[in-house]
């Protein structure tokens, strides 16, 4: 018991990650599968052609971030390439932002400000607390060849 509450920044590293790789994956299934790309894509256009977003830079936006969450989440989910995927879906954040932010200023952020702030928890934390993942065992089995 002591050494899990000594080593609980692990734990809380680990709750994060999975927390947010489960909200992008779900809502990149969510678009992909349950809903549609077509139906995504047919839902913004109306609004965004009225700010001004040609539905070629809807369809290829709606495309592209579906995937990035949906594979971007599942990379989290098990710990595979976590900065790479934070920086992609750091981007995708910012985008959606500025999109929605031309359709309506005041958008809704109830949404983005808890991925937001779980996504740069996770940035700024050192790599060392996330030992239950991928990454890491990966880095130890390339630890291990070295010798």
């Amino acid at each position: 018991m002591q050494n899990i509450i000594q080593n609980h920044y692990i734990i809380a590293v680990f709750i994060a990650r999975i927390f947010l790789g489960f909200l992008f994956f779900l809502q990149g299934y969510d678009t992909i599968i349950r809903v549609g790309i077509k139906n995504v894509i047919e839902k913004h256009d109306v609004s965004f052609s009225e700010g001004g977003i040609p539905r070629v830079l809807t369809s290829i936006g709606v495309w592209l971030t579906s995937l990035i969450q949906l594979l971007g989440g599942l990379f989290l989910i098990v710990g595979f390439v976590k900065y790479y995927v934070l920086y992609l879906l750091g981007i995708e954040m910012i985008l959606a932002a500025i999109a929605f932010g031309i359709i309506k200023p005041l958008w809704d952020m109830r949404f983005i400000f808890p991925r937001f702030t779980v996504l740069i928890f996770l940035l700024v934390v050192p790599s060392e607390w996330d030992i239950l993942s991928v990454d890491y065992f990966w880095s130890f089995l390339k630890f291990l060849n070295s010798f």
